[in-house]
């Protein structure tokens, strides 16, 4: 498990247990009793956090043996059993919490991934993600993307220049065609994203090839157009407003990929239980 997401365990186990790393519950009811415990799934879910909420046990007390009984990225039926874990009973208690609030979280968005891509049923087309995601956890969440069959964005806004309304209306420093190549100039080894609105502005763009341009709330004749204008010069990505139910026709236009903010930012977080015997 990388730093960043152990960083985001402690985080959120510091949040838990406040600034004396106390389980009062627990800790009032403390035993010797060793027990057991398995996290099951209550709805059929799309299988995402499990190694993240192995990570949270054994934060907790690295003494504890945990075992993933499905794995990240497969299916699983409502009452399947996903995790277990045996050892101090007080230590099962005090990592419950947060084990199943990191893993309830990811199985939703993986599973509402898993459906867009369903429901666009175009293979080669990418179902992305965005930014919109909970402050803190957006390397957990997108990966929860990827389990789901969709696929990454950029990370933030450090890795793909993506030029939008309101970069241009800040900037004033001349046409869309001279911010592409000035955003070129000044980091040529990242690509370089238009957001456009209208066929007009996409005809403009394109005179300085951007790698990719971004067709935002466009409708299902003008973005079969824009395929069409774009065709050998840039990739297509129609986004804005996405549903499960249009996400289909959108995909029929035949654009290259579809970002839907709604992958994170509306995603409902599978039901998950904890189950203890001591």
């Amino acid at each position: 498990m990388d730093a960043g997401i152990q960083d985001v365990i402690e985080r959120a186990l510091a949040e838990d247990l406040g600034p004396e790393g106390l389980d009062a519950t627990s800790v009032a009811l403390a035993s010797d009793a060793v027990g057991s415990a398995v996290v099951r799934t209550r709805e059929s879910c799309r299988v995402a956090g499990m190694l993240v909420a192995q990570g949270v046990f054994e934060r907790v007390d690295a003494s504890l043996e945990v075992e993933v009984l499905r794995e990240d990225g497969s299916d699983a039926e409502a009452g399947a059993l996903l995790l277990a874990v045996r050892g101090r009973a007080q230590s099962i208690l005090t990592a419950e919490r947060t084990a199943l609030n990191f893993a309830q979280r990811m199985c939703g968005v993986a599973t509402l991934t898993r459906a867009f891509v369903r429901a666009a049923n175009r293979p080669e087309m990418a179902v992305l993600d965005t930014r919109k995601t909970t402050p803190g956890c957006r390397a957990l969440e997108k990966e929860a993307v990827v389990l789901g069959g969709g696929r990454n964005h950029r990370m933030g806004l450090f890795d793909v220049v993506m030029i939008k309304d309101n970069h241009l209306a800040l900037w004033g420093g001349g046409s869309i065609v001279e911010a592409v190549r000035r955003a070129r100039g000044r980091f040529p080894a990242l690509k370089v994203e238009v957001e456009v609105d209208t066929l007009d502005q996409l005809r403009e763009v394109l005179v300085a090839e951007p790698d990719w341009v971004l067709l935002d709330n466009m409708g299902l004749d003008e973005l079969r157009e824009a395929v069409a204008l774009c065709g050998g010069i840039c990739g297509t990505e129609a986004s804005g407003g996405i549903t499960l139910e249009s996400v289909g026709a959108v995909a029929s236009t035949g654009v290259d990929a579809v970002s839907v903010g709604a992958l994170t930012h509306s995603a409902v977080a599978i039901d998950l239980g904890l189950d203890v015997e001591c």
